[in-house]
Order: structure tokens, then sequence, then C-alpha cells
């Protein structure tokens, strides 16, 4: 009865380990960038959306900020 059970803890790890490595291999790469690039992408990211109608009375962030 023990090998059955050692059997099956073994297979529930390889399923989990296989799991995890496929999950990772799927997983968006990441860049690094400078960060002056990035604040050039999120400030454009931000102009592209469109204001709210709740967000039209509050005044837009600095430049410099």
């Amino acid at each position: 009865m023990r090998p059955r059970w050692k059997l099956l803890g073994l297979a529930g790890f390889a399923g989990v380990a296989a799991t995890g490595v496929v999950v990772a291999r799927k997983r968006r790469t990441h860049v690094d960038l400078a960060p002056d690039e990035l604040r050039e992408r999120l400030r454009a990211r931000l102009a592209a959306v469109p204001p709210r109608e709740d967000d039209a009375s509050r005044a837009p962030p600095p430049a410099g900020a």
C-alpha cells in the first residue's frame, strides 16, 4: 500500500512542477526601459485615454510632475 502513495505523491509533485513550467513559459517578457523612455510611454498612454465625465472638472496634472 505504501508504494502506491509514494507514486501518487511523486506524480502529483511532477504535475505541479510541470504546470509551473508551462505558466512560466507563457509569462510575458519584460523589457528593461530607461526611466525617460518609460516616462514618455506612460505619458503617451495617459494622453490617449479619453477623459471621464466626472474628471472634467479636475485640472490636468502639471507637465513637469
